[in-house]
């Protein structure tokens, strides 16, 4: 398929600036894919298209503060470090993103707020990538206390335009994350409450986790019309054994195993058997997933409203059927839901 066939016109008030005010009552679309129907609930009534033995695989990455305000030596100039990646734990060596970039080059040192955190330039990567080694003295549990009450809660500002706001730090995570690695919030998983997970379990719905450590690759835009030519940045992922065995065994009693979010897909898809069983895997994966696509874990999944042209409208696309979709999100429009990280859920039956 070809980039433009995911273009829509996304009026610019569809895009959430914040949350519903409670997780839970967010709208919740349902795509029917055996009949085109499309049905408009609240998310709390997701219960009601599952049932004992089904599987929810929810991503439990935990997103940490990894925006950080530092200052340039001798100018004092304000530069925005955005950290994607720790490369070294030992000498404390980030990968990053600077802004501006223009005003950093290597041997450049950055000090933060009033604390001691201070930061050196080791090399330029990209045009705002640079790889940063930070100066500090103190254990390694005193040195991610101080990164994570410099930081703040990195909300993507390409699309939510506000300032970042104290609710964020609890808003934009899932009540269940746990492995800290994220730099952005697997967004389907942000409309769970512990009421509707306390319904799920004694409903029998059966809920494991996944890891990916979402990136900022997630946004990043597409730029070939060729979808074959784009490359995906990689993300660190574990599938753990237990939750292999539990989708597993539904999956060889017919029941349904519904993907939270693209990020729980792209891990499932990623670690796939010989015979089309989830394999329990540590790793990286780049993978890509675009029309057509045979999907060989999950039979339903759960996604917000994506933006124009975005990877995760397109496996939202391969899953659903391309034409449903759109109709789907034309309809969306229409309805006016809300769409990207605080926006409403989509589930595809």
């Amino acid at each position: 398929m070809k980039l433009s066939e995911f273009k829509f016109d996304l009026p610019e008030n569809l895009l959430a600036q914040h949350p519903a005010k409670n997780r839970d009552e967010s709208r919740l679309m349902v795509l029917h894919r055996d009949s085109g129907k499309i049905e408009h609930r609240t998310f709390k009534d997701i219960l009601e298209y599952f049932t004992d033995g089904d599987v929810f695989v929810v991503n439990d990455t935990k997103v940490f503060p990894a925006r950080l305000y530092g200052n340039k030596e001798k100018t004092g100039a304000q530069i925005e470090v955005f950290l994607l990646r720790e490369l070294n734990k030992e000498i404390h060596l980030w990968d990053v993103l600077v802004d501006p970039a223009r005003k950093i080059r290597v041997g450049n040192k950055l000090y933060f707020g009033e604390s001691d955190m201070v930061a050196e330039v080791i090399d330029n990567t990209t045009s705002r990538g640079r790889t940063i080694k930070f100066l500090f003295d103190g254990s390694d549990e005193e040195f991610y206390k101080a990164l994570h009450d410099l930081g703040e809660t990195p909300i993507p500002k390409e699309f939510i335009t506000r300032e970042t706001e104290a609710a964020d730090k609890e808003r934009y995570q899932t009540i269940y994350a746990k492995n800290t690695g994220a730099v952005a919030a697997p967004s389907a998983g942000l409309h769970f409450t512990r009421e509707v997970m306390k319904r799920l379990e004694i409903k029998g719905v059966d809920v494991v986790p996944v890891t990916l450590h979402v990136g900022l690759g997630t946004f990043r835009t597409v730029d070939v019309e060729d979808l074959t030519k784009h490359k995906m940045d990689s993300e660190n992922f574990v599938v753990p054994a237990d939750s292999a065995t539990v989708v597993n065994r539904a999956l060889d009693a017919k029941k349904r195993v519904c993907a939270i979010g693209t990020t729980s897909m792209r891990a499932m898809e990623s670690s796939v058997s010989a015979n089309s069983r989830l394999k329990p895997t540590e790793g990286w994966t780049d993978k890509f997933i675009f029309p057509p696509y045979d999907f060989k874990i999950a039979n339903a999944l759960l996604t917000n409203f994506h933006t124009p042209e975005s990877t995760l409208m397109m496996m939202a696309s391969a899953f659903a059927g391309h034409e449903l979709l759109i109709e789907a999100y034309q309809t969306a429009i229409k309805e006016k839901y809300k769409f990207f990280s605080y926006g409403d859920a989509m589930l595809i039956l």
